[in-house]
């Protein structure tokens, strides 16, 4: 039915006071939305880089991988796995588990190196606790972040809720690498952590373990949409975790607190929960309140074409990043140069002066430079165990070696960075002088590690939590991942009683 307006002749009241009423309408509507400023974005758009991202992440659990990136996840999740029953001796590792086991929760995921059984988001938190308990992780350099600590838990425990099979997981993993490394580069990584005092670590690994969950969840493009909404709402982190000394803040806000938001994320939207459709773009959105520069379109770059967890390093030594070219350095020249400590009157390391600054005389060993080389020097390697032996810091022998170690901040050095370069010269008591200089350390992209020595450097780090038997099992299950119709199958392998 039509309505139809009555012609009002001139000065006729009635239609004074309708528009008079209109207006007044009007002006009460402009105040109400200056009030309540969100009702203007109730139709939320969704921008180009959003609708790409969140239609890769849908279609990532059917999405076959190239046969080399298949190769080098199951890498990170062994090495990943591999640290977190290493971490369960440690400090921080002891605190997860004995979380866990308090807090109780329904039986459904596991918590690695123990016998607890726990919902899914504080199995997340305690297993990335545990997997970034040590210096043993992986890293991924232009990000600024160790992605596996995170996203292998959140996958983990989000498989385990929805009973996901092993090829599905490792997709869900490569894309937790895929998404939350583009975070950090498309806020800046490094400059952005420098100038905000934020983490890049927990926002990386926080938005990657929410799309390696959301996968598992199998979320479609609109949900993950939600998915990184709620992602954004929960990533945190200031920078002020380098202040801990016992490592525990530290693994939580890289490895706990990440995968436990990403995991939480994926089960609200699972259960129901809608959200904004676009957190990365309008109004108030997470890049304009975390880098106003960034660009958005850093967010797909080479989405599908460069994976990145092949850009992603793996430590052939279980310590700080910063001490790991000096090692490898050290081994090379040793190599060439066959020598006993006795011999060598003097090491000179160089490297960039901010790496300097976070492993000089520091009275943590798997962090301390000067007593790692030491180490090196003596027993002509450096184990996970001599990296975690505080009291032999004080051993004569070590101080003795120590004492010839020269650490210099090399502010050319600097100006590589991510890319992290040693320069280690060694002066012997016969005169000799041999100097080697670093420029890709082993283990990184761009001079990987095989799976002979991911494997090695797994068994070294599991064998005394697991022993050498179900370490062989586990690692057998780990490298033929495709084959698993349950990731639960894993669990038994995974724990000990």
């Amino acid at each position: 039915m039509r309505i139809h307006r009555k012609d009002t002749a001139p000065g006729d009241k009635s239609a004074d006071l309708g528009r008079r009423r209109l207006l007044k309408q009007a002006a009460w509507a402009v105040v109400a939305m200056a009030c309540r400023p969100w009702l203007i974005f109730a139709a939320d758009q969704v921008s180009p880089a959003m609708t790409r991202l969140s239609a890769y992440m849908a279609d990532a659990r059917s999405r076959v991988l190239p046969e080399d990136v298949v190769e080098k996840v199951k890498h990170h999740v062994l090495d990943t796995i591999a640290s977190m029953l290493s971490g369960s001796e440690l400090p921080p590792g002891r605190a997860a588990i004995q979380f866990a086991r308090a807090y109780g929760g329904e039986k459904i995921a596991t918590v690695v190196a123990s016998n607890v059984l726990c919902g899914p988001i504080e199995a997340a938190l305690a297993n990335g606790v545990l997997a970034q308990a040590d210096e043993t992780d992986d890293s991924h350099a232009p990000s600024l972040s160790h992605p596996g600590c995170a996203v292998v838990p959140a996958a983990l425990a989000s498989g385990e809720r929805f009973g996901m099979d092993g090829a599905q997981f490792l997709r869900a993993v490569a894309l937790g690498y895929d998404v939350g490394t583009r975070i950090s580069m498309t806020l800046g990584g490094q400059n952005f952590m420098n100038e905000t005092h934020r983490d890049t670590h927990s926002l990386s690994e926080g938005f990657g373990a929410a799309a390696a969950a959301g996968c598992a969840a199998n979320l479609n493009a609109q949900q993950m949409r939600w998915l990184l909404d709620y992602a954004a709402q929960q990533s945190s982190g200031i920078a002020f975790w380098q202040r801990d000394t016992e490592h525990i803040e530290k693994a939580f806000v890289f490895g706990g607190m990440a995968a436990r938001d990403g995991v939480t994320a994926a089960l609200l939207v699972q259960s129901g929960w809608s959200g904004v459709n676009d957190a990365f773009s309008g109004a108030d959105n997470f890049l304009l309140a975390s880098s106003p520069k960034a660009d958005p379109a850093g967010l797909v770059d080479k989405l599908g074409e460069r994976y990145e967890v092949v850009r992603t390093n793996i430590k052939k030594w279980t310590v700080g990043s910063p001490i790991q070219a000096p090692l490898d350095a050290l081994e090379n020249i040793r190599k060439k140069h066959p020598f006993e400590p006795d011999q060598v009157k003097q090491v000179t390391v160089r490297i960039a002066t901010d790496e300097a600054s976070v492993v000089n005389n520091r009275d943590i060993p798997d962090i301390c430079l000067q007593y790692m080389l030491a180490v090196m020097l003596i027993d002509k390697t450096a184990s996970f165990r001599a990296a975690h032996d505080k009291a032999r810091m004080q051993d004569p022998a070590v101080l003795h070696e120590r004492a010839k170690i020269q650490l210099v901040p090399d502010a050319e050095l600097e100006k590589l960075l991510p890319k992290r370069v040693a320069i280690v010269e060694v002066t012997f008591t016969d005169g000799t002088h041999l100097s080697e200089r670093v420029d890709a350390v082993r283990g990184t992209a761009e001079n990987p590690m095989s799976r002979e020595e991911v494997v090695a450097k797994a068994r070294d780090l599991m064998a005394s939590v697991l022993g050498a038997a179900n370490s062989t099992n586990l690692v057998t299950k780990v490298l033929a991942l495709e084959t698993v119709k349950d990731i639960r199958e894993l669990r038994p392998l995974l724990q000990r009683t």
